[in-house]
């Protein structure tokens, strides 16, 4: 059974659906205002290198992108370099949720956690058996509270920055 990726997020008019062409420049410009000052931003050629058909989703409201999330299938304790593109797929068992950014005029609505459960559900549906993750800027806190284990043993790319902690959580 394929997985259930469109549907209103319970009350509100929000929809979470499959990333589509169209949305790649509300993708970058979403990327860009939340990462650049950190020095985190990637652009847009490394973002659409992370693309998978299927675990790639926005948040769409009032007919606008207000957010999004990038998941790829991605080989267990390693993660993409922020640096360059991703040159080929990566066959996995473990889905790396690679990046989630909602709009600053949504937060504080749940989006956040609406949309990784959505990501749960379908790596559920696609037999995934992990899910993994960098956090940065100091959220693996956050992370932790979600059910995500830090692995502080593993070595990360430089171009995440200071206080990145990878992290996964078994899909069960």
């Amino acid at each position: 059974m394929p997985p259930s990726n469109t549907g209103l997020l319970p009350d509100t008019d929000v929809l979470i659906r499959p990333l589509a062409e169209r949305d790649w420049d509300a993708i970058v410009s979403l990327e860009a205002d939340a990462y650049t000052e950190d020095g985190l931003s990637e652009g847009r050629e490394a973002l659409k290198s992370r693309h998978f058909e299927g675990t790639c989703f926005v948040i769409e409201e009032a007919g606008r992108v207000g957010g999004y999330l990038l998941a790829l299938p991605y080989p267990p304790f390693a993660s993409p370099d922020l640096s360059r593109a991703e040159e080929s797929g990566h066959p996995s068992p473990n889905l790396h949720a690679h990046d989630l950014v909602i709009a600053e005029d949504l937060r504080g609505r749940g989006l956040g956690p609406r949309l990784l459960t959505h990501l749960l559900n379908t790596a559920r549906e696609l037999g995934y058996e992990q899910i993994s993750l960098v956090a940065v800027r100091g959220a693996h806190v956050l992370w932790a509270q979600l059910g995500y284990r830090a692995h502080p043993e593993v070595e990360l790319p430089e171009s995440y920055g200071a206080n990145a902690m990878y992290m996964s959580m078994e899909v069960g």
